[in-house]
């Protein structure tokens, strides 16, 4: 391996931590890709996939000598949403009432997490409602030892964000933990969608927050002291202390750092991008060169979120997707994800002896079992993560430990199984089971993990009983096979699931639609289907190869697969570029008079044009501001202003206005030395 001098021209090192490997990237703007390389993600510590990462492309013998710009992308928020998973979070709701949990998912996100609703707010021209504080201290004091942080919402805080900013206030002076606050993350009208993606900043926080920290621990060992940024959902870069504080933006991160890496790997303008990780698969158009954003915010793990994101399809299908039989039938259908599971392989090859001993007792037992093949074990978070356990939870969060556990065994109770699925939803405890990357290494079409362990944890799930008691496959070659033809179906799909939304047809055509199944499955008949793409997909993601080799050909298109994709998204990481955009927004609330909010700044004007002015001005300082502190150089800056006005018997009347900043730029980079 060799590397340039790079006392001028500084390296750049492109991370992208997944649910399963991170990735990095060793390179170099007029050379391209110096060194890549793989390693296990180690959820109990991240630093330590991170090392072993970066470790294995760093020249021998130079450290970070040379590295002028870290830059990481991460799926970790994106699955963490996908799987249920994250933080407890209390939630105060200022000038809402409990009925309004019903809207846009929020009370379905909630959970069982608590919420708390204070009287104030302000209407919708930013006239004050009296705030009421009382009922505040007494419930921090109850359940502030139960949280790990808090998310507020006030009724239009975009047009005064006060009451937020004063209950923030108090309840960081209280219990000292991170608090989120509506206004901070999005301008735009919907209370509960805005008080939902609040909630989800807050729930993400601790996860991107160890992220940030593994990573920014593991340069200064290495004396790298380069920029270190993160990518958002929008592909943009933002420097790691404002993704540490609004971690909701980096949802999407590591699909947005994927379509980045495509284009910059292919130079193709127009395309579909799937890229297939070990949980998820993320389908999205490039448009003109650029990831297409989604206008109405990125949805993600069935929440519509307003956050400014790629307008992505993402999938709980993968590599490590679980593999389970929908029951209650005489020819059960198998099922991959939505949920990720370490792989029996995986497992094996991590804890030796720990798992291929047990799937070979259970083997021998003659007659399956509901629970073979399945294992658990903790994550090996800080304890302080298992704040609000419940008796039955605690008891058997206690009882597991960092080796993963047969669940026939660990299990006191039919009961307990609900239990422990709680524990995987706080992100406490991960499960191991049979997946397509078993699958994959018992047919050769993957290696480097423990291939008896696949082998066997197949033998037991291809004898379990169908409908009219007999085996569901012969053997564990025919279940990997029919498991593989599953995922590229799956695959396929998603692909056209997501060309249909992009053509105006979500709800009308479903990919479960007879003619597109007839289509698909080309059956003959007199009518004979088919169904093709307009433009190329591009395949990414490290399996990419084994399953989407026959892609094109289902879709009538060709399917692109680019040196380097399977580090497509760190190299996105280190290809983008710093973009902010602050929007403010100009209400008329009486005659003569003219109000303006940009962010936490306010102003009222006696006149639409000081208003405006104003309002441009403030937008692109804060644009400017928000683009230095995330990291770009010499950013540039772009407004206009959106009027809506109307005539009225003779008279202009004014409606409101939008003035949007936008600012641009690369990323500052260290000197080389």
């Amino acid at each position: 391996m060799q590397h340039p001098d790079t006392a001028n021209a500084p390296l750049l090192l492109g991370i992208d931590t997944g649910g399963t490997y991170t990735d990095a990237v060793l390179y170099d703007e007029a050379a391209g890709v110096m060194a890549k390389a793989k390693a296990l993600t180690t959820r109990h510590d991240l630093a330590v996939g991170i090392a072993r990462a970066v470790d294995k492309v760093l020249a021998p013998g130079t450290g970070g000598r040379g590295i002028g710009l870290v830059s990481m992308s991460t799926t970790l928020a994106t699955n963490a949403l996908v799987e249920g998973q994250g933080g407890r979070v209390g939630l105060v709701m200022i000038g809402f009432e409990e009925a309004d949990l019903a809207r846009d998912g929020l009370r379905q996100a909630l959970g069982r997490d608590p919420v708390l609703f204070l009287a104030g707010g302000h209407d919708g021209l930013g006239n004050e409602r009296p705030l009421d504080t009382a009922p505040l201290a007494p419930w921090l004091e109850k359940v502030a030892p139960a949280v790990t942080a808090f998310a507020i919402c006030a009724y239009f805080a975009v047009r005064d964000p006060a009451h937020e900013q004063a209950v923030a206030t108090t309840i960081r002076a209280r219990t000292g933990l991170p608090v989120t606050a509506s206004h901070e993350l999005s301008v735009r009208l919907g209370g509960p969608r805005r008080a939902l993606t609040t909630l989800l900043n807050a729930r993400l926080i601790a996860l991107i927050d160890r992220l940030i920290a593994s990573a920014g621990g593991f340069l200064e060992t290495r004396g790298i002291t380069a920029p270190l940024m993160v990518v958002r959902g929008d592909g943009a870069l933002v420097s790691a202390d404002l993704a540490r504080v609004r971690p909701i933006e980096t949802i999407l991160s590591g699909p947005a750092a994927s379509l980045v890496g495509a284009h910059h790997l292919t130079g193709i303008d127009e395309a579909v991008v799937a890229d297939i990780g070990g949980t998820t698969t993320d389908v999205a158009l490039l448009f003109k060169g650029r990831p297409r954003l989604d206008p109405q915010g990125a949805m993600v793990g069935g929440y519509r979120t307003m956050v400014e994101a790629v307008a992505m399809r993402t999938f709980g299908l993968g590599g490590d997707s679980e593999v389970s039989l929908e029951n209650g039938t005489l020819d059960p259908v198998l099922r991959l994800g939505p949920r990720r599971l370490v792989p029996l392989s995986l497992a094996e090859t991590l804890f030796p002896g720990a798992v291929l001993p047990q799937l070979e007792r259970q083997l021998r037992r003659g007659q399956p079992a509901r629970l073979d093949g399945r294992f658990a074990f903790s994550t090996g978070l800080p304890e302080r993560y298992a704040a609000g356990l419940s008796a039955s939870e605690a008891r058997l969060y206690a009882r597991l430990g960092p080796a993963p556990l047969p669940l026939d065994t660990v299990l006191g109770g039919g009961t307990e199984l609900a239990v422990l699925e709680r524990l995987v939803a706080r992100g406490l405890v991960q499960t191991s089971g049979f997946t397509p990357s078993d699958a994959a290494h018992v047919t050769g079409g993957q290696e480097g993990w423990e291939i008896a362990a696949a082998r066997v944890g197949a033998a037991l799930f291809a004898r379990r009983p169908d409908g009219r008691g007999r085996a569901l496959e012969s053997d564990a070659d025919a279940l990997c096979a029919r498991v593989l033809r599953l995922l590229e179906r799956r695959s396929v799909e998603a692909v056209l699931e997501t060309a249909f939304v992009e053509d105006g047809l979500e709800g009308a055509v479903s990919v479960a639609h007879p003619l597109v199944v007839r289509a698909l499955d080309k059956r003959e008949g007199v009518a004979r289907l088919s169904l093709t793409l307009d433009r190329p997909v591009i395949g990414l993601g490290a399996s990419a190869p084994l399953h989407y080799a026959a892609l094109g050909k289902h879709l009538g298109t060709e399917c692109i697969l680019p040196r380097h994709l399977d580090v497509a998204s760190a190299i996105g990481a280190v290809a983008g570029q710093v973009r902010v955009t602050v929007e403010a927004e100009v209400v008329q609330p009486q005659e003569g008079l003219f109000r303006v909010s940009v962010g936490s700044e306010t102003g009222t004007f006696p006149t639409e044009e000081d208003a405006l002015s104003f309002a441009e001005e403030e937008a692109r300082a804060q644009a400017a501001a928000r683009a230095a502190a995330s990291g770009a150089e010499t950013p540039v800056l772009h407004s206009q202003r959106r009027v809506q006005a109307v005539e009225a018997e003779g008279r202009r009347l004014f409606l409101g206005a939008t003035i949007e900043a936008v600012a641009t730029g690369r990323p500052r980079t260290a000197c080389g030395d």
